[in-house]
């Protein structure tokens, strides 16, 4: 059964796609409509929101650094037991990079794969009538998309929304709903983004608000009828292999960053998933055969986890024996020392040997393409793989030696970004995030 969809995009960032997405997803799944979402691009903390309001994971669909059999294998997981998928842009909605026709990376690629119509969020916070212009040339600039409508954000005053409306009227687009300026409808953030699901306070109660702006303010009949293309089949083939058949991850505030659809394909192909707290001093189980430590906030608990013997001591004999990763965050503990924002240096694991510090904040932010340098968790001796960095630490330690590095990389361009992560004995680990 094939599943239609809808991309709730923008012409910019700090629109208000999560805000609209959000209210949408919760007010629609009030109704009884089962409701499934998605997130277009590398983003780790918008699907666990999409998740909390409505029930079910959340899946990112990337066109970049998916291979096209891989994406239609996550889209069609977006689409399992669904009436209805609503999937949220990232950026513009044509913002990515400089590649082939549907394979640039930017949400529109999503929605002309899949013939989702498109859900035009427009701030119209400093304008009026030519906020049409902005929505106007959305329409007209990718033939392969359709609008099929404009959601008003941060409207002033009645008056404000009638003159925004008379310029749409004359474009002939039409508008699908408003919310008004509220400061209140913004939820809290942090350095990387949306302070983490988990951690946000009242969340159920703060989705139910949206829902209850979404039902007064979005012309909800009207969008949910303008849905329409389909997802494909789901084909759990196509997904990612697991890296042992008993994995032992690490979740909990510290270390929430693992891609739902890197999951959903271990599952799929037969992989069992062992959760386990740093945090709460819980050491990698040892029946496993392969432990991930996945990205997250180490940074904001460095003092913890350095105290968290029981963890430290189990990760390290687990390494002596059995194949450990961590990605960004988890890169950062598989290290010696993290220095905090206040200075404080923390010893880690001692697995890598690898420095960072977070008191120095520079972003990193980019798509990676990785040739791998020995064989090891990630795959063989030469296996390409395709993710992102995104984080504010910076390693204080000299870049390896070949024979020390996990890949070779380059940025989405071909760009070469030189020698990347590490490699020690079963260990392995960088600021890369694997995508597809």
């Amino acid at each position: 059964m094939t599943v239609p969809g809808l991309l709730v995009a923008a012409p910019r960032s700090s629109s208000g796609k999560t805000t609209v997405t959000l209210a949408l997803m919760r007010a629609l799944s009030r109704r009884g409509i089962a409701v499934r979402g998605a997130k277009c691009g590398p983003d780790y903390i918008d699907p666990a929101f999409h998740a909390a309001a409505t029930g079910y994971p959340s899946f990112n669909l990337d066109s970049f650094a998916m291979p096209e059999p891989m994406l239609d294998a996550v889209a069609g997981l977006a689409g399992t037991d669904a009436d209805l998928v609503v999937a949220e842009g990232s950026m513009g909605l044509f913002d990515g990079i400089v590649a082939g026709a549907g394979r640039t990376g930017a949400n529109a690629d999503i929605a002309a794969r899949y013939g989702w119509p498109v859900l035009l969020v427009l701030d119209v916070s400093g304008a009026a009538q030519s906020a049409a212009a902005v929505a106007l040339g959305c329409s007209l600039y990718d033939p392969r998309i359709r609008i099929a409508g404009v959601v008003l954000n941060k409207v002033a005053s009645p008056r404000h929304r009638r003159l925004v409306e008379a310029g749409l009227a004359k474009v002939g687009l039409p508008v699908l709903g408003a919310l008004m300026r509220d400061a209140g409808l913004t939820l809290p953030e942090r350095h990387l983004g949306l302070v983490q699901a988990r951690e946000t306070s009242d969340l159920d109660a703060r989705l139910d608000r949206l829902a209850d702006l979404a039902e007064a303010g979005l012309e909800l009949d009207a969008i949910l009828a303008a849905a329409s293309g389909a997802t494909p089949p789901r084909r759990a083939g196509a997904l990612p292999h697991p890296p042992g058949q008993r994995i032992a991850v690490a979740s909990d505030a510290a270390f929430s960053f693992l891609y739902p659809h890197m999951a959903a394909g271990w599952r799929a192909l037969g992989a069992e998933l062992v959760p386990f707290s740093p945090l709460a001093d819980e050491a990698p189980p040892a029946d496993c055969d392969a432990a991930w430590l996945p990205g997250g906030y180490p940074e904001l608990h460095a003092g913890r986890l350095a105290q968290a013997a029981t963890f430290l001591a189990g990760l390290r004999a687990f390494a002596r024996e059995k194949p450990v990763h961590g990605e960004c965050g988890g890169y950062m503990v598989l290290g010696e020392s993290l220095e905090d924002a206040d200075g404080i240096t923390h010893a880690m694991a001692g697995l890598l040997p690898v420095a960072t510090s977070y008191r120095t904040r520079k972003l990193h932010l980019g798509y990676r393409v990785a040739t791998l340098l020995a064989d090891g968790p990630l795959g063989g001796a030469g296996t390409r793989l395709v993710g992102h960095e995104f984080h504010y630490a910076s390693e204080r330690t000299p870049a390896p030696e070949e024979a020390a590095a996990l890949a070779r990389v380059t940025d989405a361009e071909g760009v070469a970004l030189g020698l990347a992560g590490h490699r020690l004995g079963r260990v392995t680990g960088s600021f890369f995030h694997l995508i597809g």
